[in-house]
């Protein structure tokens, strides 16, 4: 792991990305959390284990009916702590994959400000239709159900939404700021594809950042998979560092009986 930021312990992210990023439905076992939202992205239907699980093969049982129950996968955020490699080492017994590593990214009060945003960019209370096909068009997974879904997770806890526009008046990239416990968590950061690296990124990282300031949030988060180093590179140039990382750990399916 690379060296981790000396601030806010990677464990104190999960109730925030638990808050940022809601499930609309969801069954607290006292020891795990289980999330699900139609199937719409890993982390709103995923189990955070908030404890360790006394009896995890009970715990493990339970959550496999919960998540069959409605059809879907059985997938685990589980954030690199020392807490959680129990739990990790129980998981690879059980055959689940490790997926999607993503580092969660923070910078904390008192860094230097960014200069004022470049660009014009808008900023909404709610993401609009505009708002929400840019980024869904560079984002989203499935139809017209599952952007309904989307819409209720965005707009789940209070958040502030950033657009800028081409010189054309076409949107060209988004962002948006959940606001959480006094902090600001940078998500939904996508620009158009034929509008990369013109600094429209840029522009909206800047502008969510100063809004958040002026609305008086004590430091800043997001999360970005380690494989995207154009992305990190952004983060890192605003002053983001690494504060902690996890991975998806999924089920593998079982294969049915075939013959007659």
């Amino acid at each position: 792991m690379s060296p981790i930021h000396a601030g806010r312990q990677a464990c104190a992210y999960e109730p925030l990305l638990d808050s940022a990023w809601p499930s609309l439905e969801r069954h607290d076992t006292g020891e795990w959390v289980l999330r699900a939202a139609a199937g719409v992205t890993q982390r709103a239907n995923s189990v955070w284990p908030r404890k360790t699980a006394e009896h995890p093969t009970d715990a493990l049982r339970e959550a496999v009916q919960w998540y069959r129950q409605r059809r879907l996968p059985l997938i685990f955020q589980v954030t690199d702590t020392d807490a959680n490699s129990g739990l990790n080492d129980f998981l690879d017994d059980q055959g689940f994959t490790r997926q999607s590593e993503t580092l969660i990214l923070s910078r904390p009060a008192g860094t230097e400000p960014l200069p004022p945003a470049s660009a014009n960019v808008e900023l909404l209370d709610q993401p609009d239709d505009e708002w929400l096909a840019l980024w869904w068009s560079v984002d989203g997974r499935g139809g017209a159900e599952e952007l309904d879904t989307v819409r209720a997770i965005l707009t789940g806890c209070p958040s502030v939404y950033a657009l800028v526009r081409d010189d054309d008046g076409v949107p060209a990239a988004v962002g948006r700021l959940a606001m959480v416990q006094g902090t600001g968590g940078i998500y939904c950061m996508a620009t158009s594809a034929s509008q990369r690296r013109r600094g429209y990124a840029s522009a909206v990282l800047q502008a969510l950042l100063s809004e958040g300031s002026a609305r008086g949030l004590d430091d800043f988060w997001l999360l970005v998979t380690a494989a995207n180093q154009a992305a990190r590179q952004l983060y890192g140039s605003a002053g983001f560092e690494e504060s902690g990382r996890y991975l998806y750990r999924q089920q593998r399916p079982r294969r049915a009986l075939t013959g007659c």
